[in-house]
């Protein structure tokens, strides 16, 4: 991992899907009184269609172009912000090199079983139809390498929002103190 940036930009959340980077972001901007952004909300609002109905009618290729072209004008805004990445934005390398000048990327991470248990419900998740813990495991096993090659910082999401806030916020501080 690499060492936080002192006077970053941005705070950028990655990890899996279902480990709480929307929820805690919200948090975690407002107490930072910065603006959020998710990049899934964001894809929505460009393409006017669910991250869910882009798989299904484009595929998954077409879905990482769209993600891709987001995270970049995301992460090349000016205004300081706190930015939910969705799971699979590292698997680009352009979005990666991006991660690594755009301020402080926080890796949230959970056992898999943590985070079956919280997409369980989640209908608008398309690659856990069918095998939610054999799919977030795999997921899991191909992606930890990226998300510890962007992350500044990895924080234990398990515990409730405020104390995953409370989490980053600490650790922030501490790295700005270097």
């Amino acid at each position: 991992m690499n060492a936080p940036a002192a006077g970053s930009r941005h705070v950028v959340l990655v990890g899996m899907m279902g480990v709480g980077k929307s929820t805690v972001g919200r948090a975690l901007a407002r107490a930072m009184d910065r603006p959020f952004r998710d990049s899934d909300d964001e894809i929505v609002a460009r393409t006017g269609r669910s991250v869910a109905e882009i798989f299904a009618a484009d595929g998954e290729p077409a879905f990482r172009a769209v993600e891709t072209d987001v995270m970049a004008d995301l992460l090349d805004r000016d205004e300081p912000s706190v930015i939910a990445a969705a799971g699979g934005a590292v698997l680009a390398e352009a979005t990666r090199q991006r991660l690594r000048r755009a301020g402080t990327v926080v890796w949230l991470s959970a056992p898999v079983q943590t985070l079956v248990d919280r997409t369980a419900s989640g209908a608008h998740r398309p690659a856990l139809a069918d095998d939610p813990a054999g799919t977030l495991t795999r997921l899991s096993a191909e992606r930890d390498a990226l998300y510890a090659e962007v992350a500044d910082l990895r924080i234990d999401a398990t515990d409730s929002v405020d104390v995953v806030v409370d989490a980053v916020l600490a650790a922030l501080v501490e790295g700005a103190d270097r």
